[in-house]
């Protein structure tokens, strides 16, 4: 049923044991939080229009997909705020050793994106072109880099948010999310709190150390 399972974009290091060592930590992430791991699945990809930089850095892209646990059946977002911090442990675990990056995970949406033109995005993913692929509504975002270097995980849309432009008050606000962690109280979160912590992730463009806040403040 709806809000059963959920699905995760995680692009994957292209060397096969640091990917198997990423794959298999998220598993471990998802047991421990008490949900379940239901298997992989690869993303058909079709890479033949990439240009040189794009496809020197293309990522092995797969899908997660894990069954709801034992969580509190009239809270709406119980599940998904449980999913919020398998994958804030899984990055906080993977950042080093095992790199990846987890473009979503969620039991309401799932985030297609990549270092693309917007003709390209159709090609590169079949999937938005099959038959049986449905949803509700679809959101497309293209945007030009334009104060970082254009990577895979850094193209939009984020997971809350798709966004043009700059956000000239970013430091600031950095820092004063940094400085009022320590006081941070939610009965949402609970003794989940401590583990999404930092909520910020400071290698992110604007936007989406924008996107951090945001996500983290919905779902509390």
């Amino acid at each position: 049923a709806p809000g059963d399972y959920a699905v995760g974009m995680v692009f994957l290091p292209r060397d096969a044991q640091t990917r198997a060592q990423s794959e298999a930590a998220l598993e471990r992430t998802v047991a421990a939080e008490g949900q379940v791991f239901l298997g992989w699945r690869d993303v058909p990809t079709d890479n033949r229009d990439l240009g040189a930089t794009a496809a020197r850095s293309e990522p092995v892209m797969r899908q997660v997909f894990i069954g709801r646990g034992d969580l509190p059946a009239a809270d709406p977002l119980a599940f998904e705020r449980k999913l919020f911090v398998i994958r804030r442990l899984a990055e906080k675990q993977l950042d080093g050793d095992a790199p990846c990056y987890i473009a979503s995970l969620s039991c309401r949406t799932i985030t297609y994106k990549g270092m693309l033109l917007a003709e390209q995005l159709r090609s590169y993913f079949p999937d938005l072109s099959d038959p049986l692929f449905d949803s509700a509504i679809a959101l497309v975002h293209s945007r030009f880099s334009t104060n970082t270097f254009p990577a895979w995980k850094r193209a939009h849309p984020n997971r809350y948010l798709a966004h043009n432009g700059e956000i000239n008050t970013i430091k600031g606000n950095v820092n004063a999310m940094r400085a009022r962690q320590a006081l941070f109280q939610s009965d949402a979160f609970g003794d989940d709190l401590p583990k999404v912590l930092p909520i910020i992730d400071e290698d992110g463009t604007d936007s989406a150390m924008f996107d951090n806040a945001l996500e983290f403040l919905t779902l509390a």
